[in-house]
């Protein structure tokens, strides 16, 4: 019991694969998502900051960094389940805080309990580091998917996840990181030369579409 237990637990997040049972190119994991989700919130406050936004910096990086390590406890449940409905959300969220806490009162010193329950609580609230983190799952989400419809991957799901990531998104748009995204950024991305291309662009224009209606 103790810190050694949390330890080992971030090694158990390497070997947690994202979207399980579903035939995929590339593999990806939940450390390295949590990784690369730190990485786009970095950017996207960035943005903010240049934009006159103050951030919270040290807030962000806790958010991003710790935001899926419940999931050592859960697995990765694929978003169309997990955001099926509120009640769902409500009920999955409600199991990871019971067994975070769980862990942190058995397994982390009492002086640090409850920094530590600040720090593995759902990081996606109002504030605006909550709302960059927010964007940034849903962004890596995005390219996860783009990766795979890039290769001609035959699972549709890889179409819904990338729609719903895309709306998720377009609802933070009145934060300048995302315009930066929607107007820099997709663009960028929908000029890469890949097989379903056409689909891909015609499926993101009308989720865009229905922004601007």
């Amino acid at each position: 019991m103790g810190i050694h237990q949390y330890f080992k637990r971030l090694s158990d997040l390497e070997k947690l694969i994202r979207l399980p049972g579903k035939f995929k190119y590339f593999e990806h994991n939940v450390a390295a998502h949590s990784f690369k989700v730190t990485k786009i919130a970095q950017y996207l406050g960035t943005v903010e900051e240049a934009h006159g936004n103050t951030i919270n910096w040290k807030s962000l990086y806790e958010k991003a960094l710790n935001h899926d390590f419940a999931e050592v406890f859960t697995g990765d449940i694929k978003t169309p389940v997990k955001y099926a409905s509120s009640e769902l959300k409500k009920l999955f969220s409600q199991v990871e805080e019971e067994m975070v806490d769980t862990f942190i009162t058995e397994e982390i010193p009492e002086p640090y309990q409850q920094i530590y329950r600040r720090r593995l609580q759902e990081g996606k609230d109002d504030s605006l580091e909550g709302q960059i983190l927010a964007v940034a799952d849903k962004i890596d989400l995005l390219y996860e998917t783009f990766g795979e419809i890039q290769k001609r991957n035959p699972e549709s799901l890889f179409f819904e996840i990338s729609g719903a990531s895309l709306e998720t998104i377009i609802q933070f748009d009145h934060l300048a990181c995302v315009q930066d995204f929607i107007d820099h950024i997709i663009p960028e991305m929908l000029t890469e030369r890949f097989i379903p291309r056409t689909e891909l662009r015609e499926t993101t224009m009308a989720i865009l579409d229905k922004r601007n209606g």
